[in-house]
């Protein structure tokens, strides 16, 4: 790989330091790597990969997903991964989806209370759940991995819509719940992958 675009869609601000640290990573062995917000993003011909990445706020970032649909014809056609950063997955067995390698930050994944019965909440924060939508809009674009990390919460950051959903439909309390060990150690991962 001789250059790598990471864009990332975010909300108040966190998500971007997440890109900008598995930007980091990524450089190695003189791999060219640019961090630039979704919103700056246009030409991806000059990108040998692309790693997109925004929050789950009420669904992956709709700028996250109308950049993967507007550009899932060039995507198809270089090796994508996906990042998300949320405050609630549900841990399931699932290391892949679809031939996807899927990435649990053990920050975030909690089990269920009965994993035979998801409750409606435990169902929502599931990969499958997250994952369906940005499969469904782009389907020519299969990324070669998904990470899953821990968040940020300030309210204050977020709009009214975006904060009632969080308070009492995910039920997040503010903090900075961010496993940078585990962001390195996915991108660590992916580096290896697009090496190989």
């Amino acid at each position: 790989m001789n250059k790598i675009l990471v864009t990332f869609a975010t909300e108040s601000g966190s998500t971007r330091e997440v890109a900008e640290e598995i930007g980091k990573t990524l450089r190695h062995n003189g791999t060219l790597v640019e961090v630039h917000p979704i919103r700056e993003t246009r030409n991806l011909s000059a990108y040998d990969a692309v790693v997109v990445g925004g929050p789950m706020i009420m669904g992956w970032h709709r700028e996250a997903l109308q950049f993967i649909q507007a550009h899932q014809r060039v995507l198809s056609q270089k090796p994508v991964a996906y990042f998300v950063t949320a405050l609630s997955l549900t841990r399931t067995a699932e290391t892949s989806l679809d031939g996807i390698p899927i990435f649990q930050d053990p920050a975030l994944a909690k089990p269920p209370k009965n994993p035979d019965r998801l409750s409606y909440k435990e169902n929502y924060a599931t990969v499958k759940n997250y994952l369906a939508p940005p499969l469904h809009k782009a389907p020519q674009v299969k990324p070669m991995s998904v990470g899953f990390f821990a968040g940020k919460l300030d309210y204050g950051k977020l709009n009214l819509l975006a904060r009632l959903f969080v308070r009492f439909v995910v039920g997040g309390q503010p903090g900075d719940y961010r496993n940078w060990d585990g962001i390195r150690g996915w991108a660590t991962e992916l580096r290896q992958m697009l090496a190989g």
